[in-house]
């Protein structure tokens, strides 16, 4: 499915969430022991990287008992490890994250971003749209760069950055507008929150494929990025982050957009070799309800 049938799903789903919400419908049932056990894994975060099981039990608002019995299993099962006194999320998860189609462009895009931080001296990211959020598939930054928003893995509203500007703008923009959130979240003071001014902005980053965000994201942030395209589809985007008081170099929006086409026809020319045309976007079926075979979902 592409992610503009993704998008209508999402508000299929929500009209479902109505209907459930009524007395005996599915919101009224108990989590089961595999939501709870997600409940637990999504409380460590980058900032937390080592918790205590009271630290677990209050991040996912659940008994402390159960968080005991549910972090037995996750160890049997190699998703968590002891740490000291405490526990972390175990490299076996890492090598499961490492098996994602995704992670092949993040292979091939991490020279690209090295060389586009040595020469802009900025901080370069690499990011996926999920929904209405991009995920940082990788950055390759200075250490008072990373700041926790913009971290590995980090998801933050499309709309409040270039790399979610880029991808959006790849969609069917007179079909976005009914799609996403009303308002929309914001990050800072100037985050765009209205649909129809951002849409609007989403047709010229379209035409020229580079967006650009200025304290949208973080206060005293600006960046520029541009779409990584495969048979008419954003299967991720390339972004240059930088402190708004010292701009980029003349030729960066050229050097961005030249690269992310470098890696695009590799990616295409890598994946052709290993016998994975299948994962190309546009070459799926038709989703059965209607929406444009475009998906990107099996590369990304």
């Amino acid at each position: 499915m592409g992610r503009l049938g993704t998008l209508r799903a999402v508000r299929r789903g929500r009209t479902a969430a109505i209907s459930s919400s009524r007395p005996g419908g599915p919101a009224h049932e108990s989590p089961s022991i595999l939501s709870k056990a997600f409940e637990v894994l999504r409380a460590f975060n980058s900032a937390e990287r080592v918790m205590t099981l009271s630290e677990l039990a209050r991040a996912a608002d659940l008994p402390k008992s159960t968080v005991h019995r549910l972090l037995a299993r996750l160890v049997e099962l190699d998703a968590v490890e002891h740490h000291g006194d405490g526990y972390k999320i175990s490299l076996g998860m890492a090598q499961l994250g490492a098996v994602t189609p995704a992670s092949i462009m993040r292979d091939l895009a991490l020279p690209h971003l090295a060389r586009l931080h040595h020469w802009t001296g900025a901080s370069v990211s690499l990011g996926v749209l999920r929904r209405f959020d991009v995920v940082l598939l990788e950055q390759v930054a200075r250490p008072e760069w990373h700041h926790r928003l913009t971290r590995v893995g980090a998801r933050l509203p499309a709309n409040c950055t270039a790399l979610g500007k880029a991808l959006l703008a790849w969609e069917d923009l007179d079909d976005l507008a009914d799609f996403l959130p009303r308002p929309m979240p914001v990050l800072t003071p100037s985050s765009i929150r209205d649909v129809d001014r951002l849409v609007e902005q989403l047709r010229g980053v379209r035409e020229q494929n580079l967006a650009r965000e200025r304290n949208e994201t973080l206060q005293g942030v600006a960046g520029v990025a541009t779409s990584i395209v495969i048979n008419g589809v954003a299967v991720g985007a390339l972004a240059v982050l930088h402190p708004v008081s010292t701009p980029l170099p003349p030729q960066a929006d050229t050097a961005l957009r030249d690269t992310a086409g470098r890696l695009g026809r590799e990616i295409q020319a890598t994946l052709r070799e290993e016998g994975r045309a299948r994962w190309f976007p546009g070459t799926d079926r038709r989703p059965s309800d209607g929406s444009p075979a475009r998906g990107p979902s099996a590369l990304t």
